[in-house]
C-alpha cells in the first residue's frame, strides 16, 4: 500500500520548483495556475526570497503547486493520501475529489483569507516540545491558548495573543522546551474565524468527485470517502486544531507498505519517520528522488 503524504505551511523554501521544471508538462502546469490564481508562480517558486514566500498568501499556492507538481512526475495514484493544514488542498487533488487548478486557486484564496485575519489581530504560535503534556496543556489554557496543532506525541504547537506565547516561553512548563513560530497569526484556532466565510462561499461553490483513494482527514485521523465531507472539512480545519498524529496512527492501521512525502518534502518525513519508523520512506526533494518505477 502506497501512502503519500502533503506538506504544509512552513515547508516552503527558496527555489523549491527548480528541480521540477525539467518534468514534461510543469511549465504549462505553472502558467496555468499563475493565470488563475495572479500570482506568478514561476517567478515565486525559482527566484523569490525567504521573505517573500513567507507571506501565507503566497506560501500557500506555492507548496500545493509543488506538491502537485511532484505527484505528476510521481505518475500514480496512491492507496491514500493525507495533507497537512494546506497540504490537504493538494491530498485532495490527488484523490481526485478536486482538479489541480481548483486545488491551487483554493490555497491562494485560503492564503489570503488567512493573511487578512492574521492581520486584523495580533497573534501567533509557539512549538512546545517534550515536558509533561498536562501540565502543558492546562498552562498554555490559563493563558488563552488554543492547541493548533498536535504533529506527534510531545510535539504540540499552540497559538495566541502575542503576550500568552511569550509568557509561555517564560514558564517552560511541565519542562517542556517553548519555540516561538515564524508565522503571521494563530492558525487553526479562533483568530482564524474572519478567514471561513469567504473559504466557506468559495468550498460551496465547487462540485467536488467522490475520492478514489482513501483520504485521511486532518481534524481527527478518519479515513473519510464522502467529496463533500471533505471539502466541508477545509473550512473547519481554519479554526480546528490538525491533529496529524492521530492521521499518522491511522496510517500506521492500514500497514502501508511505502510513504512518500511531495515535495517540498522533509519535514513530514521526519515526523513519520519517528512515529512509523519500520515503513520504507521517500521525501521528494526533486526528481532524482522518484522511485525508478516512477
Amino acid at each position: 500500500m502506497l501512502v503519500l503524504l502533503a506538506p504544509g505551511q512552513g515547508s516552503q523554501a527558496p527555489g523549491m520548483l527548480l528541480p521540477w521544471l525539467a518534468v514534461p508538462g510543469a511549465a504549462a502546469d505553472l502558467a496555468t495556475w499563475s493565470d488563475a490564481t495572479g500570482l506568478d508562480l514561476l517567478d515565486l517558486g525559482t527566484s523569490a526570497g525567504a521573505d517573500e514566500i513567507r507571506d501565507t498568501a503566497v506560501a500557500q499556492p506555492l507548496l500545493t503547486a509543488a506538491a502537485l507538481l511532484s505527484w505528476r512526475a510521481l505518475g500514480t495514484t496512491p492507496d491514500a493520501v493525507c495533507g497537512h493544514s494546506v497540504g490537504e488542498l493538494a491530498a485532495l487533488a490527488v484523490a481526485g475529489v478536486i482538479g489541480t487548478t481548483e486545488a491551487v486557486v483554493l490555497a491562494a484564496e485560503r492564503g489570503r483569507a488567512m493573511a487578512a485575519a492574521a492581520a486584523a489581530t495580533p497573534t501567533g504560535m509557539v512549538a512546545t516540545l517534550g515536558g509533561d503534556a498536562a501540565v502543558v496543556e492546562a498552562a498554555a489554557r490559563a493563558l488563552g491558548l488554543e492547541a493548533a496543532t498536535v504533529n506527534v506525541t510531545g510535539q504540540t504547537v499552540y497559538g495566541g495573543p502575542v503576550a500568552a506565547l511569550d509568557e509561555l516561553a517564560a514558564q517552560q512548563p511541565g519542562g517542556a522546551r517553548v519555540r516561538r513560530l515564524e508565522t503571521a497569526g494563530a492558525f487553526h484556532t479562533s483568530a482564524m474565524l474572519p478567514a471561513v466565510p469567504r473559504l466557506q462561499e468559495l468550498v460551496s461553490a465547487i462540485q467536488p468527485s467522490e475520492p478514489q483513494c482513501a483520504v485521511v482527514a486532518n481534524a481527527d485521523g478518519a479515513v473519510v470517502t464522502s467529496g463533500r465531507e471533505l471539502l466541508d472539512r477545509l473550512v473547519g480545519q481554519l479554526t480546528g486544531p490538525v491533529r496529524f498524529d492521530l492521521c499518522l496512527a491511522t496510517i500506521g492501521h492500514l500497514q502501508p507498505s511505502a510513504l512518500v512525502e511531495l515535495a517540498p518534502a522533509g519535514t513530514l518525513a521526519a515526523l513519520a519517520k519517528r512515529a512509523l519508523p519500520a515503513v520504507p520512506l521517500t521525501a521528494l526533494k526533486a526528481p532524482s528522488d522518484l522511485p525508478v518505477h516512477a
